[in-house]
């Protein structure tokens, strides 16, 4: 039987240091440096396959991330309109696919992008929950804050497993971007306005809460109401609840709470109270709301929350953009 020398497990490390040194080494001069993988591999006295093998390693493991972006002048143009109609901050367009887990990674990707941009020490970030919101905690890159708390902005919910909560999704951010997460210790969905308003009374949720309603940023999902929808999946309305909100006129919400029609205005009479998290004065009163809807099916609720004049910052596809203005025109003008 093999036994393990003293040294072996530190000449491992400094063997895989090395490895990854000479990955990154090569990554810079391939996509930064502009050298080819022949130049490279003389230069480094290295084989043509094992610089090609690097190569692949570091898009692999998320090192280097190839992307093929909208143009900026396409971006720049449809950015503004948005702005002009909506009186947003910034619009983060992602081009199309017709693969639904691609598309949330491609705007996931550009709310990341934003964060590292935008984020600063001591920053709170009120985090709401679904599968848009948990991609950009899926996205790889460096951390950008020393000191920052993301914050859950709505309770837990069993039935969403751990990647679809804002506790998980909260723990997950603050890797990914730097800072401590703080949890909501409270239930997503109650079911009526006096057992939510007796929770939010209790000091330990009221405490997590106000630091929500004090955040700088707010990342959150926009809800529709079709039978995909997160509300739906978790069973916290029943169907024919959901089919009466939508004959009333009810097309989608901020954070599960406030409900609203196409032209923004809030919609609670049938679904609203139930659910604890922000509200939509809440969001209002955030420096910097970040929407996040990659799908097709969400550009009525997109519109109707860009209406809403709680957000700040909408992420979405390129085709959800064009349907927006060339709905947002067709009802200007009818």
């Amino acid at each position: 039987m093999s036994t393990i020398q003293k040294n072996d497990v530190p000449n491992e490390r400094a063997d895989a240091t090395a490895e990854f040194d000479l990955l990154i080494q090569v990554a810079r001069r391939y996509y930064e440096g502009e050298a080819t993988q022949a130049e490279i591999a003389e230069e480094l006295g290295l084989s043509r396959i094992k610089v090609s093998r690097l190569l692949r390693q570091a898009r692999d493991e998320g090192i280097v991330d190839v992307r093929i972006r909208l143009h900026r002048s396409v971006a720049r143009d449809l950015e503004a309109r948005l702005k002009e109609r909506f009186g947003i901050e910034t619009a983060l367009i992602a081009i199309d696919h017709r693969d639904e887990e691609k598309q949330r990674r491609e705007v996931a990707v550009l709310v990341a992008d934003y964060f590292e941009q935008t984020l600063y020490d001591g920053a709170v970030v009120a985090v709401g929950m679904g599968r848009n919101v948990a991609a950009v905690a899926d996205t790889q890159g460096l951390a950008v804050l020393r000191l920052g708390t993301f914050v859950c902005g709505t309770g837990g919910a069993s039935k969403a497993g751990e990647p679809g909560n804002a506790d998980h999704i909260c723990r997950k951010l603050a890797r990914r971007f730097g800072g401590v997460p703080e949890t909501l210790y409270a239930p997503a969905f109650v079911p009526d306005h006096a057992l939510r308003d007796s929770l939010l009374q209790n000091q330990t949720v009221k405490q997590t809460f106000d630091l929500a309603t004090r955040a700088d940023f707010a990342l959150i999902g926009v809800g529709d109401l079709g039978e995909e929808s997160h509300m739906m999946r978790m069973g916290w309305f029943r169907r024919d609840e959901i089919l009466e909100a939508r004959a009333s006129g009810v097309v989608g919400d901020l954070m599960g709470y406030d409900f609203f029609d196409i032209d923004g205005n809030e919609r609670n009479e049938l679904l609203g109270g139930r659910v604890i998290g922000l509200r939509l004065d809440d969001l209002r009163r955030i420096p910097r709301v970040i929407a996040v809807a990659s799908e097709p099916t969400k550009m009525l609720a997109i519109l109707a929350a860009l209406r809403t004049g709680a957000v700040d910052v909408i992420a979405t596809s390129l085709s959800n953009v064009h349907g927006i203005l060339a709905l947002d025109e067709a009802m200007r003008g009818a």
